[in-house]
């Protein structure tokens, strides 16, 4: 079981586990996640007292020293760390992306590899699939494994890449066939890339300074050598191993705007109650008060529909267009909730020491990443209303 809770001896239930992510998130305030946003540099203390406390391998079995819990809890975790003002996407792959080998790869993989990343003696925190030329389309991506007696030789380009610098594994996906060899969503594979030896052997780490500290990084793949042992499944059939990572990632990405949006609107009613202007407090005007409360009505439902969709996830129900839809609705209620809170702060919402424009800065990006608002749109529009295809 994992190591939350002093005392705690019963499986911990999802309330335990947000109060021992609370008491942990209280040892790196705000000053914590200002000196690393200014330094751009990697949160390492606080991603190993996560570690130590158990809450990376919750999603991993017991009989490989995990908690053996559902995405559920994982999203309590993340959005409890984003309300607490830190920012999880220093770690939160090892969730998404330990399901690929959990689920897809051999016994002999899952022995060698899962107790290590249990114990944190082993990271996976990278998940390299996105490319200069293909973007969303994953099924253009062009880096190409080649086999060669008992190994792949890789060779192409990813971008977006976060965590590569602080990850000891990667899960890569790749062609082993070309795309037009291959019938739709087949011809790609997955290796298990450990990082260790990777790098400086045919793989080259380009950091890639963003708006945000998000560990950003280009990779750079020159006849790199991975162990055919490494192939995660079968070979061909590693688009539709990522796609359940792909699910897992939207709805705990969307646990994460929740948090945000919850982070927000703590702030901003915390100081628009204690803010007086004109002798009396901002927060009895009901032009301040009004875009808060509709922050808290937006958000509150957007948490349901992230619930419905981990609880499906949990269930082994398909879910990919409620994945899409918690992380569209939670990304967007988070983004109001963060123009909201700096409206209402005003001046001092703009002020490093606040912690309101580093996290108006951080869920900015999940307007994006890691798909477009549009791109769910589409996937709405065509799979669920019937509409014709626009691409």
């Amino acid at each position: 079981m994992a190591r939350w809770g002093t005392g705690m001896t019963a499986e911990p239930n999802i309330a335990d586990i947000r109060e021992s992510v609370r008491r942990l998130c209280a040892d790196f305030p705000g000053t914590y996640w200002q000196s690393k946003d200014r330094d751009r540099a990697y949160p390492s203390e606080f991603v190993d007292a996560l570690t130590r406390a158990g809450f990376l391998s919750v999603l991993i079995p017991e009989e490989y020293g995990g908690s053996g819990l559902g995405l559920a809890a994982a999203a309590a975790i993340l959005e409890e760390i984003h309300r607490s003002g830190g920012n999880g996407a220093a770690c939160h792959a090892q969730m998404y992306v330990m399901g690929t080998l959990l689920k897809h790869g051999s016994a002999a993989q899952r022995a060698k590899y899962l107790p290590n990343i249990a114990s944190g003696d082993l990271r996976l925190q990278a998940f390299a699939v996105t490319e200069p030329g293909s973007g969303t389309d994953t099924t253009r991506i062009r880096t190409f494994a080649r086999r060669d007696g008992g190994d792949y030789v890789v060779s192409g380009q990813k971008i977006w890449i976060s965590r590569a610098e602080h990850s000891d594994l990667m899960v890569l996906l790749v062609r082993t066939a070309p795309r037009d060899e291959a019938a739709p969503g087949d011809g790609m594979s997955v290796l298990l890339v450990d990082m260790r030896d990777a790098v400086g052997n045919g793989l080259t780490i380009r950091p890639v300074r963003t708006m945000l500290n998000h560990a950003t990084t280009e990779l750079f793949f020159d006849d790199l050598r991975v162990p055919a042992e490494n192939l995660i499944g079968g070979e061909g059939k590693g688009f539709r191993y990522i796609l359940d990572g792909m699910n897992a990632e939207r709805i705990l990405i969307a646990s994460e705007c929740i948090g945000d949006g919850r982070f927000f609107i703590d702030r901003a009613s915390v100081y628009a109650s204690d803010r007086s202007v004109f002798g009396r407090a901002i927060g009895e005007n009901q032009g301040v008060q009004f875009p808060i409360a509709r922050a808290h009505v937006q958000l509150s439902a957007a948490a349901l529909m992230v619930d419905k969709a981990a609880a499906m996830f949990d269930a082994g129900e398909p879910c990919g267009t409620e994945a899409n839809m918690a992380k569209m609705l939670a990304s967007e209620a988070s983004w109001y909730a963060a123009d909201m809170c700096v409206q209402t702060h005003g001046g001092f919402g703009f002020a490093e020491e606040y912690d309101i424009e580093r996290k108006f800065r951080e869920t900015r990006l999940y307007q994006v990443a890691p798909i477009s608002t549009n791109l769910i749109l589409s996937h709405v529009a065509t799979h669920v209303l019937k509409l014709p295809k626009s691409f």
